[in-house]
């Protein structure tokens, strides 16, 4: 007689076995047999067990700006006490994770926010081993970082396409979730293209259901195949946990900013000149562009490499090197990611037709974020003043495009919108101007804004 748990069990076992079949998972999915009962459970721990020594634990030591208590500012109580000038910074612990993507040079990706102002970082393997961390760059505007490692034995993981996922496809996400160790959640994509999560930066997420949690930052969204298709990066919670939606840098991206950080230890934007927009279904209908998308010109600069390729406001570049655009934010990010000197083919609809424009990008200097960090303005997009704002307000200056939430700028009390006139009674006409007067040391600043149309004097220590 068969037992009925029996029966029970060769049924779980045959709808997982047929679902195998059925939604197309690899045969690694299938796992060993289980004793007592005929046939095999799924399981995704063969690929798991190749692929999580790859996935490490990252301990940070960083400084932090120390609180400043209203003492302080009193000549006669620093000299009574004998207090420095200004409080040494606090220490502070963090930890994240991160990927080994090569084991011949000891290079692991994280993130950013990870080993910003880093004193020291130390890398934990599964093994157990501890080793010291070297920061090769990072990159704020992606949040990607570039660490190298000495060791021998180290397992690299297999960097995937992200341009190939869909929606629906299965993903496993690995990391150290609040400082517990290695763990490994599961999800599918849940989308892609995902931008605006942050005020600046260059954004393509995926968007995935499998668990992300604080810790998780850094490290590794794998198919099940084994490859690495993104770097766990931010999830969006209003208590600070996971709810299902959480977010990973695409490989493909982190890629490209890795090459440049080893190249150059910085990225380097590239650009072309132009300011671009979202087609809207409104503006689709005002241009009569019909179904078509893309990101449409709104003003082209002069003497650019724009203007010389002939590209005109109200152009809608549907596509570069043949690969179709999303939208603007999708634009922006192959434009800023593509290295200078490289030629680019858009496809540009016009009212007189669809033609391929060649355009040369050139160089978009250093970030104002990565000019600026370590300084009063750290996490602040900062920009120079066009003509017709500089005529507005009747003085050249600094426009703060955004300000990242919780970012020293932001603690200062920037705001998105102010106009930096001058530092310290000096004026500034320039990004540059403003690195020049600014240090490591946090000094006291006295910055003159244009706010709201009228004049603001800002101190910032």
């Amino acid at each position: 007689m068969i037992r009925k748990d029996t029966v029970v069990h060769r049924a779980i076992i045959a709808f997982w076995v047929a679902a195998a079949i059925v939604v197309g998972l690899p045969s690694y999915a299938v796992g060993q047999a289980v004793p007592g009962i005929a046939g095999q459970l799924p399981t995704l721990a063969p690929v798991l067990e190749r692929v999580t020594p790859a996935v490490v634990n990252i301990s940070v030591i960083s400084e932090t700006p120390a609180v400043s208590n209203p003492l302080y500012n009193d000549p006669f109580f620093r000299r009574f006490f004998d207090l420095p000038d200004t409080p040494p910074p606090q220490q502070r612990m963090s930890a994240g994770s991160g990927v080994i993507v090569d084991t011949a040079r000891g290079h692991v990706l994280t993130n950013h926010h990870v080993v910003a102002n880093a004193r020291e970082i130390t890398v934990t393997l599964k093994d157990g081993r501890r080793l010291p961390a070297e920061l090769i760059g990072s990159d704020q505007a992606t949040d990607i970082a570039l660490l190298k490692v000495e060791s021998r034995n180290l397992v690299a993981l297999e960097i995937g396409d992200s341009d190939r996922l869909k929606v629906g496809d299965y993903v496993v996400a690995i990391g150290n979730p609040f400082g517990l160790g290695q763990t490994v959640t599961s999800g599918i994509v849940s989308a892609l293209g995902r931008s605006g999560i942050n005020n600046e930066g260059y954004e393509d997420f995926i968007q995935t259901d499998a668990s992300i949690n604080p810790g998780n930052s850094g490290g590794a969204l794998v198919t099940l195949d084994g490859k690495l298709v993104g770097i766990n990066t931010a999830i969006l919670s209003p208590a600070g946990g996971n709810i299902g939606i959480g977010f990973a840098v695409p490989s493909n991206m982190a890629v490209t900013v890795m090459n440049q950080l080893v190249a150059h230890g910085e990225v380097r934007r590239g650009r072309v000149g132009i300011g671009i927009q979202d087609v809207t279904p409104d503006l689709a209908e005002a241009l009569g562009l019909g179904d078509l998308r893309g990101a449409v010109i709104a003003n082209v600069e002069s003497g650019s490499p724009a203007e010389r390729a002939g590209l005109r406001v109200g152009d809608v570049v549907t596509a570069v090197d043949g690969r179709a655009v999303l939208g603007s934010a999708d634009l922006r990010n192959r434009i800023g990611l593509t290295p200078a000197g490289t030629d680019v083919r858009l496809t540009v609809a016009r009212s007189d037709g669809v033609r391929e424009v060649k355009v040369r990008i050139e160089a978009g200097g250093r970030p104002a974020s990565s000019q600026l960090a370590r300084t009063a303005f750290e996490g602040a997009s900062l920009r120079n003043a066009s003509r017709q704002e500089a005529r507005e307000a009747g003085s050249d200056g600094v426009i703060v495009d955004s300000v990242t939430p919780g970012s020293r700028a932001a603690r200062a009390g920037l705001r998105p919108g102010d106009m930096i006139l001058a530092i310290n009674r000096m004026p500034v006409i320039s990004v540059d101007d403003i690195r020049r007067q600014t240090s490591d040391r946090l000094a006291t600043l006295a910055v003159e804004l244009l706010r709201n149309g009228g004049r603001l004097l800002l101190i910032i220590r």
